[in-house]
């Protein structure tokens, strides 16, 4: 779309970015319980799957992020998504209680309204090129720290099975 001055600027629901608000809606407002307003999607029900459903959540999540930095998401903005997306999979990757947290937190529903956010109070400057190769290396180091997590918890669950019989 052009403004006053003829140069083109993105919307928050900017082409390039309705892949990731479906996706979002997939993940976290698909469903809804019968009766109520209460919404939940895929991510919460993945995490009933132990380590490959947290894996799973994880690494789309990390997609969504990822293509929100292409599409011009400042470095602090993507950092902040980061953090969403940390706590969303270290805390549920934590049996029961984080099948809890996943109904509830929502990540990466906060990260587009986040960006939402960002763009409306007109920061968005162009590509997000600069962060890309940062993001990769967070998402990397993420996805490593929880599969230490989830080994680390698995170990001490088969442990404590062991020392039951």
């Amino acid at each position: 779309m052009a403004n006053s001055s003829g140069r083109y600027t993105r919307t928050p629901r900017s082409e390039n970015l309705k892949w990731v608000e479906y996706m979002v809606s997939i993940m976290d407002n698909q469903f809804r319980f019968p009766g109520t307003k209460w919404r939940f999607g895929l991510d919460p029900i993945l995490g009933l799957l132990p380590v490959v459903g947290d894996l799973a959540s994880f690494s789309m999540s990390a997609v969504i992020v990822l293509t929100m930095a292409k599409h011009g998401a400042s470095g602090k903005l993507v950092a902040l998504m980061l953090v969403n997306i940390a706590l969303d999979a270290l805390i549920g990757s934590i049996p029961l209680l984080g099948n809890i947290f996943d109904f509830a937190f929502k990540a990466n529903e906060r990260n587009v309204r986040m960006l939402r956010a960002y763009y409306e109070e007109g920061k968005y400057q162009g590509s997000g090129k600069n962060v890309v190769l940062g993001v990769l290396v967070g998402i990397i180091v993420l996805f490593v720290l929880l599969v230490w997590v989830l080994w680390e918890l698995g170990e001490w669950i088969y442990n404590l099975l062991l020392g039951l019989f």
